[in-house]
């Protein structure tokens, strides 16, 4: 009998590994970034069977008006036991208003346990990706006096809050950030400075960004268009593309030959610039509520 406990210490390399386990199942990793980088924030329900984890799931802490929102697996070897749905239903004891579940990938698997328990599909994720090629090119086309430069550390994080929180207002993951949101990320082996590219006016007022990232747990090698953001007061001025297309010229040369980004499903502005630049919708996530 698995035994399911909240808030036990959590071991960072034992949520990888099964992470890792059902990536490799289901070809989609279960479990998204931010959690990974905030377990020490909100719930952790673990499952545990003879000593091994077998499954997870991190409940974020209570958002504004009142709602929670998870993400959890089980291993492979552990499925068709009913240890997903007492997960389900460890998370709803939990939560006193609206409860939201990620669905990374859309797998049928997950769209039949949420329909058991009367979850609602409410918002989809979609991934979109391109190759890139040696010869690609990408020719960026700046307003007169905006330049683009990389990212300083230790300089740029203000700015780069500003900016990011104001182009963000509507989301519910991007925006809000404060400044430990960017340190935690500075600190992983992936960040690289020379990949987040700022686009600023004559007196270095931050306009808009592009920060990249390479996934170089993936074989061979993915680039990101990890978050890209406009300062609404530039809106009009077409950094957007500008921006996507030097991000774009940033990863081509770093010899990568495949780049991913996320966009909301709904976002059909964005959807429409991505598409021009040779972006095809991939695969989905989905976010289900009850």
């Amino acid at each position: 009998m698995s035994d399911l406990s909240w808030g036990s210490p959590v071991d960072p390399a034992a949520v990888r590994s099964l992470i890792a386990a059902a990536t490799k199942a289901d070809g989609d990793a279960p479990i998204g970034e931010n959690v990974l980088l905030h377990l020490a924030e909100g719930d952790n329900l673990q499952v545990v069977e003879g000593g091994e984890l077998v499954g997870f799931a991190h409940l974020d802490p209570v958002a504004a008006d009142g709602s929670r929102s998870a993400e959890f697996t089980v291993h492979p070897d552990a499925r068709r036991r009913g240890i997903g749905g007492r997960i389900v239903e460890a998370l709803l004891e939990r939560t006193d208003g609206v409860l939201r579940a990620w669905a990374h990938g859309d797998h049928p698997a997950a769209a039949a346990l949420a329909a058991r328990h009367g979850f609602t599909r409410t918002r989809e994720l979609w991934r979109m990706r391109r190759p890139l090629a040696p010869d690609d090119v990408f020719e960026p086309v700046l307003p007169d006096g905006v330049t683009l430069r990389s990212f300083v550390v230790g300089q740029d994080e203000p700015e780069f809050l500003r900016v990011n929180n104001a182009a963000f207002d509507w989301h519910p993951e991007q925006g809000g950030w404060d400044i430990e949101q960017v340190r935690v990320r500075e600190a992983e082996p992936w960040f690289d400075a020379a990949g987040f590219l700022l686009a600023v006016d004559a007196e270095g007022t931050l306009l808009g960004y592009h920060w990249t990232k390479v996934h170089h747990d993936e074989t061979p090698p993915v680039g990101e268009v990890y978050v890209l953001g406009v300062d609404p007061s530039a809106r009009g001025l077409h950094l957007g593309t500008a921006l996507t297309l030097a991000g774009l010229a940033h990863l081509r040369d770093r010899g990568l030959g495949q780049v991913l980004l996320y966009v909301e499903s709904d976002n059909s502005a964005a959807i429409r610039v991505y598409a021009d630049l040779g972006f095809v919708h991939t695969e989905s996530d989905v976010s289900y509520s009850r």
